[in-house]
Order: C-alpha cells, then sequence, then structure tokens
C-alpha cells in the first residue's frame, strides 16, 4: 500500500492515539548513510515528544535485514506469540519485497489473512525503482469468498489500487510506502499492469508464438481437453516447473521476489517474467456453456471465441503487462525527495516543525548532493552543460523546489535581528559568517557560500585544494594545476603565508574583500559558479538567494555550515573516531552464507569466517548519531573529515597523474592502489566520494577535448573504481554514471512552452517565406514566359535552403526525444551487475542498498569487468 503525500500525518496520528505504557516499542530500522539518520533524528524527536517508546537498530545491508527480521520483526507477529506493532524502515528495503525479506509471510498451513498479523511496516525510502509489490499489494487480503476471489475484491477497506484513502483504518498490519508524489505521478501505466496480472488466472505460457491473426483460424478448429483452459475445481497446473527453469536467472534487485501471501503476481526481475496468482475463476464467467447448434438459425449469435484462442488472448495481454514491469525495473537506479525533508513534512504537517528539526533536514538533503545522489543515481553533479540546456543540478527542478522551501521555512523560523548601523547585515555583503551573533544564538542563517571545503575550520589554501570543484576545474592534481592556483591567489592579492594560516584568524580585510576577488578573476579560470550571486539592487529576485547555503551557530562554541556537518557525519560513518587505526581495521567485514538476496549460493563470496562489516560499523553510526545532537561531538569529527578528503584528494592525484584508468567499451576503470590510506576505500561511501571526484575531473577533461560538450548525449562517461581489501581477499567496486539524467537536461514547463512557442512562430514564418517566394515565381513566370527552366533552377536552391533549415530542426527534434525518453541517463550499473552474475561464475556478492556497489572476489575482477564492458551501464 501507499500513502499518498496529504495523508502523510495519518498514521502517526493513529499511532499517537493508540499507543499505551504497555505497547510494544516502535522499531525503527535506519541505512548507515546521513540522510537516513537524520531523518531518524527527527522521528525520535517526534515520539519522545509524545512519550511514545521506540527502539532504534541500524542495518548494514540486505544480510543484516534479513537477520533483523528473523529476530526482530517476524517474532513481533501476533501469530507467533507477539503483539503487533509498527516497523519504520528509513532509507531500507524500499527496493525488495519487505514481505519476504522480514519474514512477514505467512507460514505453511496458514490462511493468506494471517500474513503481516498486527505488524505494520512504514517505508521511508528515496532510492528508485520501488518494489512493486510494496506499493500496490503489502496488506492483509480479506477472507475468500465465492463472490471475492481476486486481489481487488479481497482487498481491505479503505485501500484502492493500493492507495490508502482517508477511510482506511490502520491496526491490521501491512506495507505502508510514504509517497513523495511519484507514485501518482509516474506509475499509473505500472499499477494498472500489476493489478491486471494480479487478477489473472493462472495459466501455463510454454512460451508459444502468439499471433493475433491466428487466432480467427484457430476458433473453427475443435479443442482438446489439453488445449482447453482448466475447469472450475480442476487442479491446476504448479509454476514449480517454471520456477526450476528460471532459477538460473538471477533477481536485477536482490530479493525482489513474488509475494507469496496474496494472490497476486510480480515480476521477480526484468529477466524473470511476472507469474499470475492461484486465483480461481468460475468457467461460465469466461466461457460459454451452451452449444450455438442448437439454437434456431434465425436466433444463431455469432460464433463465440474458441477456449484456445481465449487463452491466447490472455497469454498475450499478460505478456504485455509483464513487459511493463520488466521495462520499470530496468529503467535503471535513481533517488528522489530525501527522507529527511519527507519526515520535515511529517512534523510540519503535526505542526511540530523548529529550528532543530529544520537543522536535521537542512543536513540530509545537503548530504544527498554530497554523495552524489541525484535524479541520474549515483553520478557526477552536472554544474553547467553548454552543449544541452542551462543544466537544473542536484535532484533537477524538484531539488531546486525543495532548496527554496528549506530556505522559506529558514526566513519563516529565523526572522532577520537588527541591522547594523550601516543597514546590511554581513552576509547580504557577501562576507562568510564564521562566529554568532551572540552568546545564544543558535539561529539559522543563509550565507553566500563558495564550493571550499570545510572553509572555517581549515585555511583557505587546504580548503581550495581539497575543494572537487576546484579539483576538475583548475587540475590540481598535476603541477600546471598547482601553479593555476598560486597565480590565482596571486591575483587576488592572496599571499601563500596569509592563506595557509586559518580562516578564522585570517586579516578580517581580506575576508570582507575575498567575494569580490573571486567574482573579479573566477572567470578567468572556469570557475564561474565558484561563488553564488547576489543582486545589487535589493530585490534578490523575491528573495531566492539561489545556490546561497545554509550556517548554525552554537553561540559562541561553533558555526557550522550544512555541507560541513553532512562531511563531518559521513567521515564518523565511514572512517570513525580513530584515524590512525582506521586504515588497519576498516578492511574488516564478511558475511553470512546467506547475505546476497537474489544469488546462487555459487556466486556468494564465502567471508564466514570474519568479522561482520555490521560489528564494525554500528559503532561508527552511533557516533554520528551522537554528534548530530552534540555540538562537542561534532566538532571532534573534523579532524576525521579532514584525514578522509586528504586520502581522497591523495588517491585521486595517483590515480590521474600516473593515467591509472583504463578506457573499456562502456566505461572507464581504475583501481585505488599503491596509497598510503588505500584501505579507508575499503568502505563503500568513501569510495564512492572518490569515484565522484575522479569522475568530475573526467567530465571535465572531455569538455575541453570535445569544446565543451559533454560525451555520450551530455551524461560524460560511467566510471568504475575499484579498491582491494587485502584483508578478505575480495575488491571493493563502486560504478558511477556521467551524470546529466533526466532532470539536470530538463527544463521547467514555463521555459518549455517559451520555446514551443518560439518554434511555432519559427515554423509560421518559414511558411510565410515559402508563401511569397511561389508568388514571387508566380510572377516572374508569368512576366517571362520562355524563362521558366531558369526560374525553376533558382527555385530549388531556394527550397533547398529551406530543407536545411527543416533537418536541423528534426535532428534538434531527434535529440529532445532521445532526453525526453523515460529513464534517459539513469545509472544501470545494478541491473549490469546482475546480468554478469547471472552469465558469469564470478563469486560476487551483492548486499549494499546502493545497488551500484557490490563485491568481487580477487582472481574474478578480470572475468567480471570484461563481461561487465559489454554492458549498457547508463540509460
Amino acid at each position: 500500500m501507499y500513502l499518498p503525500r496529504g495523508l502523510i500525518s495519518k498514521l502517526y496520528l493513529h499511532l499517537q492515539n493508540t499507543r499505551h505504557p504497555l505497547s510494544p516499542p516502535v522499531l525503527i530500522l535506519v541505512a548507515l548513510e546521513p540522510d537516513a539518520l537524520c531523518a531518524c533524528r527527527i522521528l525520535t524527536r517526534l515520539l519522545k515528544h509524545d512519550y511514545i517508546p521506540h527502539k532504534i537498530q541500524p542495518v548494514a545491508g540486505y544480510a543484516d535485514l534479513e537477520r533483523v527480521g528473523r529476530e526482530l520483526v517476524s517474532p513481533m507477529m501476533e501469530t507467533r506469540g507477539g503483539a503487533g506493532g509498527v516497523v519504520v524502515c528509513l532509507g531500507v528495503g524500499g527496493m525488495v519485497d519487505l514481505g519476504t525479506v522480514l519474514g512477514l509471510e505467512p507460514e505453511e498451513g496458514e490462511e493468506d489473512s494471517a500474513a503481516f498479523a498486527g505488524v505494520e511496516v512504514w517505508v521511508v525510502d528515496s532510492h528508485r525503482p520501488w518494489n512493486l509489490a510494496n506499493i500496490f499489494a503489502g496488506f492483509p487480503l480479506e477472507p475468500e469468498a465465492e463472490e471475492a476471489t481476486t486481489l481487488t475484491a479481497r482487498t481491505p477497506v479503505g485501500v484502492t489500487g493500493g492507495r490508502i484513502e482517508r477511510n482506511y483504518k490502520p491496526g491490521k498490519g501491512g506495507i505502508v510506502v510514504l509517497d513523495d508524489g511519484d507514485i501518482e505521478d509516474e506509475l499509473t501505466k505500472e499499477r494498472d499492469a500489476y493489478l491486471a496480472l494480479a487478477d489473472m488466472p493462472e495459466i501455463e505460457d510454454n512460451g508459444e508464438d502468439l499471433d493475433e491473426s491466428s487466432d480467427d483460424e484457430e476458433d473453427d478448429v475443435s479443442e482438446t481437453g489439453e488445449d482447453m483452459a482448466p475447469r472450475a475445481g480442476q487442479k491446476r497446473k504448479s509454476w514449480s516447473d517454471m520456477d526450476d527453469e528460471d532459477s538460473e536467472d538471477d533477481d536485477d534487485r536482490p530479493r525482489q521476489r513474488r509475494r507469496s501471501n496474496s494472490s497476486t503476481a510480480i515480476p521477480e526481475s526484468p529477466q524473470r517474467p511476472a507469474k499470475p496468482g492461484l486465483i480461481s475463476i468460475r468457467d461460465d464467467a469466461v466461457f460459454s456453456s451452451s452449444d450455438p447448434a442448437e439454437l434456431p438459425s434465425a436466433a444463431q449469435p455469432p460464433r463465440a471465441p474458441s477456449a484456445r484462442a481465449l487463452r491466447r488472448r490472455l497469454l498475450r495481454l499478460r505478456r504485455q503487462n509483464e513487459g511493463i514491469l520488466r521495462e520499470y525495473y530496468r529503467l535503471g537506479t535513481s533517488y528522489s525527495e530525501p527522507i529527511s525533508s519527507m519526515m520535515y513534512s511529517l512534523a510540519s504537517e503535526l505542526g511540530r516543525e523548529d529550528n532543530d528539526l529544520l537543522w536535521l533536514a537542512i543536513v540530509g538533503v545537503t548530504s544527498m548532493e554530497l554523495y552524489g545522489r541525484s535524479s541520474a543515481g549515483v553520478a557526477v553533479t552536472v554544474r553547467r552543460s553548454e552543449a544541452l540546456r542551462p543544466a537544473s543540478g542536484w535532484l533537477g527542478m524538484r531539488g531546486a523546489r525543495i532548496r527554496q522551501l528549506l530556505r522559506d521555512e529558514v526566513r519563516r523560523l529565523n526572522p532577520p535581528p537588527e541591522a547594523n548601523g550601516k543597514g546590511v547585515l554581513p552576509e547580504a555583503m557577501g562576507i562568510i559568517p564564521t562566529t554568532a551573533r551572540s552568546p545564544e544564538d543558535t539561529s539559522i542563517r543563509l550565507s553566500p557560500e563558495p564550493k571550499f571545503l570545510l572553509i572555517r575550520h581549515w585555511s583557505l589554501y587546504d580548503s581550495m585544494l581539497h575543494s572537487p570543484y576546484l579539483f576538475s576545474r583548475l587540475k590540481t592534481w598535476s603541477e600546471t594545476g598547482l601553479k593555476r592556483l598560486h597565480k590565482l591567489l596571486a591575483k587576488m592579492g592572496v599571499s601563500l603565508v596569509q592563506c595557509k594560516q586559518s580562516y578564522t584568524h585570517m586579516d578580517m580585510m581580506l575576508k570582507r574583500e575575498l567575494r569580490q576577488k573571486l567574482l573579479k578573476y573566477a572567470s578567468l579560470y572556469n570557475l564561474d559558479e565558484l561563488v553564488p550571486t547576489i543582486d545589487t539592487d535589493g530585490k534578490d529576485r523575491g528573495g531566492a538567494k539561489d545556490g546561497w547555503g545554509f550556517v548554525r551557530s552554537w553561540g559562541w562554541r561553533a558555526t557550522l555550515s550544512a555541507q560541513d556537518v553532512g562531511v563531518v557525519i559521513g567521515a564518523l560513518l565511514e572512517v570513525g573516531k580513530n584515524t590512525s587505526s582506521s586504515s588497519s581495521s576498516s578492511s574488516s567485514s564478511s558475511t553470512s552464507s546467506d547475505s546476497a538476496p537474489g544469488l546462487s549460493q555459487d556466486n556468494i563470496v564465502d567471508l564466514s569466517n570474519e568479522q561482520t562489516q555490521a560489528e564494525e560499523w554500528l559503532p561508527r553510526f552511533w557516533d554520528a548519531y551522537d554528534a548530530l545532537e552534540d555540538i562537542e561531538s561534532l566538532k571532534a569529527g573534523l579532524p576525521t573529515a579532514q584525514f578522509l578528503h586528504k586520502a581522497i584528494f591523495t588517491s585521486g592525484t595517483t590515480i590521474l597523474k600516473k593515467k591509472q584508468i583504463s578506457h573499456l567499451r562502456a566505461f572507464r576503470m581504475c583501481v585505488v592502489k599503491d596509497a598510503p590510506d588505500s584501505s579507508l576505500f575499503n568502505h563503500p561511501g568513501a569510495l564512492m566520494k572518490l569515484a565522484l571526484w575522479i569522475g568530475e575531473a573526467l567530465a571535465e577533461q572531455e569538455k575541453d577535448a570535445t569544446g565543451g560538450k559533454l560525451a555520450h548525449g551530455g551524461r560524460g562517461t560511467p566510471l568504475v573504481v575499484a579498491s582491494l581489501d587485502e584483508k578478505r581477499g575480495v575488491y571493493v567496486v563502486v560504478g558511477t554514471g556521467g551524470g546529466g539524467g533526466p532532470d539536470s537536461t530538463f527544463v521547467d514547463r514555463e521555459a518549455a512552452k517559451k520555446k514551443a512557442e518560439a518554434k511555432e512562430a519559427k515554423a509560421k514564418l518559414r511558411e510565410e517565406r515559402r508563401r511569397n517566394k511561389e508568388k514571387i515565381r508566380a510572377e516572374k513566370k508569368a512576366a517571362r514566359g520562355d524563362n521558366g527552366d531558369e526560374e525553376e533552377e533558382e527555385s530549388e536552391g531556394e527550397d533547398l535552403s529551406d530543407s536545411d533549415d527543416s533537418e536541423s530542426d528534426s535532428e534538434d527534434e531527434e535529440d529532445e526525444e532521445q532526453r525526453s525518453k523515460r529513464g534517459y541517463g539513469l545509472n544501470k550499473f545494478g541491473i549490469a551487475f546482475q546480468d554478469v552474475v547471472a552469465e558469469t561464475n564470478a563469486r560476487v556478492r551483492i548486499d549494499s542498498f546502493e545497488h551500484c556497489v557490490v563485491e568481487v572476489k580477487k582472481e574474478d575482477l578480470g572475468g567480471f569487468l570484461e563481461s561487465l564492458s559489454m554492458k549498457a551501464v547508463v540509460g
């Protein structure tokens, strides 16, 4: 089931009204990522306010999720001795069948209505694509009756097509997905196909060719019992034989399996067709038992289709619906609205919003951008694309709207204080705020943040040197790039001695003039977006402040930007507090024998004898969790963040400087090695950051080589980065897209409307020119008579020029049609990884919630990459 955005507070209000001291605690499953961490903090604040007991359970991956389901969730079911309750999944399980993974299916011998047994699972996840079983089924069925045998007929009251209505009464359990708007706006076709498959009777598909033209011919052919559809009461054929045949095909996502508790069927993966559920259907509802030959000739109706023709039509319809679902699952991975933003929307609906919750939402949204999680999947952020149209950046137009809403909330909850004697606040003049306004100041401010890294806690030189934006555009991995950076500082009038001291202790006049100097010289070094714009007329386009960052103070103790906090929280999750021992300890992790959902045991890396990843990563989770609320813990994590980004800069410089990047057919490939801190990148999050750094540098190189145009239709080059974990003998592999996904190339509706109007005006002008030329030619022909042939030659030349214009317009239309195609630019590494596992004997572990992350046995990396290079990795 899914909960529409307009009813986001419905379930929470029911929980608030029905909880009492003896109620079981709410179980919160949290992914190990900053956005989920911030969402967890917001939710726990709400629960504490309403005195609702709760328990937080971090989840490291699919294997850990199955273990939690087996040990914590399944025992909550009323049929297994529990008292029911609520489970909240934050960034966990949106892409898999949670009913199966968490063990909420009925046991053998139990009725379908025993599914979930009072356990209600709330799913808030930004990963896409959704698992359709969670959003269009995922509820306990009503008891089967003679007139209620299909999924639609057995749907609970208050649920229509998977959509929860206002009259829905919680309490019986089920899976509830909180919709951020995508389901209702984009999945209408998938919903119709899913529900149609669910209500279809079971019928065997032997792979025969279904030609529509042959249906009428078969109506005249007598049917045998073997070809007839099963009659009422007749035992239907099992799907077990087909399951055995399809068992060799692995799912495109781990645990993308059909629900067994409902009378529905979903495709296990795009490679595996959906199989309809065991739904009984009366013969007289489909086939007529009367014999037309016995009727009087005058009253004889048209011949009814034969049973075989009906069977073929049913198979054809089922294959069509299966194709719709298969196409959806193979679109590629992407991201939607951050879950911290969804949780803040819940708090706003409840009237609980305040500065603390707003700050958590801002940090969560900012962290999504830091990790390259966009509407094109994990990909390099498209900052500018002259080859296409002005890029919308992270999450496209939706990201712009989210940031604007957050800026509006900051203004609403933090009214500006009285300005200084000059009547202008320092940040309005472009000065980066580094201190609070007063000892009790805990407000959130908007700040014109430059694209530097940890500038308040580093020197200006180190902040610029370790900025991914400057790293790619100034090419600071080379000696020439470093000289370019030094030259920029010299032109700005900042000596190396001054810029290498702490930024907070720099000369105040230099800090005040920093923004103006950056604006003056940025265009000379391809740094047009280095600092956000400030309107000098004071209007500021209605206060939009596009590109401005968020800053919060904790009195005199600290002032940090949202990006600073996101960087620190991410570093604590990936490295841990102890940076000295992190290099030696970060590589130890393993998995249980059933840790790779959707993969056969032969393809799983056997790491059962070593320390599990959860045992290593969970303490880091709690360190990061504490740092979100404790400013002293957050400040203590700053050295960890600096240590990690120094390692990223060093490793990225080594790879680019030594040209360790291989060009394969579908992507570029590099392996992290020969670096003192290379073991840090055994964590997928740290490796992903490194891949994004390198990918952005490669994108800039391609633009320089192609005259400002990105390769691959404006999407850049996909990149695969691997890091060897010596202790476990596996490679951690990350695949990032080239960026330039659908939202980053689409303009808003108003701009599209203007473009359509301009195109229409151009077409009218061309038509008017053509009519005028024809009129002139006719007049000349009539006046000159015999010179008609010469006139025709001239007209042919004129028509040729017109045809050239129309051809160029048609090419633009084809490019636009390609970019508007659904799934354009999405990261398809997850699908490609699954395809390679299905085709080869490579020992691979797919356990991360980020499906573009896998682990490959050291000896199998070569064959794995060779097969991967033949796949399409970007839509």
